[in-house]
């Protein structure tokens, strides 16, 4: 059985950053996400999986983003939420992108998969 550790759902949340940097965020997290999943934005949308899917990949890349303080609370034996800072920029845009994020995941079949997104911005 998969665990559900810090260096493993951080891996996770790094390959999602990653794939938003090459505009392919809608076909990472189309997979990832279980498929009642939701993600909470700070512009107040709730978008479920279909609509992250078909919408992330046409999203203006960012640039680069680290990651800090990260943490995970245990939530079951099957499920925990990791915990971050994140800063993010875009090409040509001088402000960052600063929140706070958590992410929810569940064993699902085997798989570790994203069940809750939520960003609460602290720079806006």
């Amino acid at each position: 059985m998969l665990d559900l550790t810090l260096e493993r759902l951080l891996s996770i949340e790094r390959r999602g950053w990653d794939s938003l940097c090459r505009s392919e965020g809608g076909t990472f997290y189309g997979h990832v996400m279980t498929p009642d999943a939701l993600m909470i934005l700070p512009n107040g949308m709730v978008m479920d999986r279909d609509a992250i899917a078909g919408s992330l990949n046409e999203s203006p890349p960012w640039a680069s983003y680290e990651l800090e303080n990260a943490r995970v609370v245990p939530a079951s034996d099957h499920s925990a939420a990791l915990v971050y800072k994140a800063t993010a920029t875009r090409e040509g845009e001088a402000l960052s992108f600063t929140a706070l994020m958590s992410s929810v995941y569940c064993l699902l079949d085997g798989e570790i998969r994203l069940v809750l997104y939520q960003q609460t911005t602290i720079t806006h």
